[in-house]
């Protein structure tokens, strides 16, 4: 059992992992949170896309989904030359129901069983990548497939996970072919191998983001380079209450415009008092000033 990464954490695992990352649009509050719960997270869930016109119109396809099914369908789309692209994050119409023996297998890392149920939600407990294949008899190229086992290997190793919490859609749902061509035996065997590999350090480990300092540093007489930057995102996220600046000196114009932050992420009342708190400072992604 796993809380899912934050958004930001998603995105870093994925990179490092060395694959192509691209981003569409807001995919870090892209979700149908509002539908149910979003984790605790249990494995990975691959998938194939079925047929398609243009690679680039079946991204779009993952990103918005269709009336009987809103987007988005995925959080990653994975085309054939191996670039993974964010599409959404958090709850996402992708695992649909399943086998709540297969869940139980997947928690405790053991063998699949047959799916022969579907009687339980995986969208709150998968991660889920689209690759884009027809699923029709199409090859899987290299790229593709190699970028597939990266992000699942990668995904593992952040949640101390083996190789048997990825699945794919096939071991879930009764009647699903995806992926088809794939044995997923073979492909656990080359994600595990991806796992036994020490990663190579990392120069970029550093934090991208100003860690957060505390609810009790926003306070009248503070000033620091960090209360600009953090006024700097406030503005290019639309909430900028401030007549000049932003400036280093926490003001009643930085709380003012820290409250407009919470209400754009749905808060209220006393959590939507201006003061910075853990959640709503990661999700604003001040950078290190």
């Amino acid at each position: 059992m796993a809380e899912p990464l934050s958004a930001d954490q998603f995105l870093a695992v994925l990179k490092k992992s060395g694959v192509r990352v691209f981003e569409h649009g807001n995919w870090r509050t892209h979700n149908r949170n509002h539908k149910g719960t979003w984790g605790p997270v249990h494995g990975v869930m691959i998938h194939h896309t079925g047929p398609y016109s243009t690679e680039a119109g079946m991204v779009e396809l993952c990103r918005t989904g269709y009336t009987s099914l809103p987007g988005p369908l995925c959080h990653g789309v994975i085309d054939r030359s191996g670039t993974v692209h964010l599409v959404g994050y958090g709850r996402a119409n992708h695992a649909g129901s399943g086998d709540d023996e297969v869940l139980k297998a997947v928690i405790a890392e053991k063998p699949v069983p047959p799916d022969n149920e579907a009687n339980t939600d995986g969208n709150p407990h998968f991660y889920g990548f689209e690759c884009i294949n027809t699923g029709g008899g199409q090859a899987w190229p290299a790229d593709q497939l190699e970028a597939m086992h990266k992000v699942s290997a990668a995904l593992c190793r952040a949640h101390g996970w083996t190789a048997r919490s990825v699945i794919g859609h096939k071991d879930w749902q009764p009647g699903t072919p995806d992926p088809a061509g794939i044995a997923m035996d073979d492909f656990r065997t080359a994600v595990a191998e991806l796992l036994s590999t020490k990663p190579a350090p990392d120069a970029d480990d550093e934090p991208e983001y100003a860690p957060f300092p505390g609810a009790d540093y926003f306070r009248i007489g503070r000033r620091s380079a960090l209360i600009t930057a953090m006024g700097k995102r406030l503005v290019a996220e639309g909430c900028g209450k401030y007549a000049k600046g932003p400036g280093p000196n926490w003001t009643d114009a930085d709380r003012r415009s820290y409250a407009a932050w919470q209400r754009k992420l749905r808060y209220s009342g006393d959590d939507a008092d201006g003061i910075p708190g853990t959640t709503s400072w990661a999700k604003l992604r001040v950078p290190n000033p």
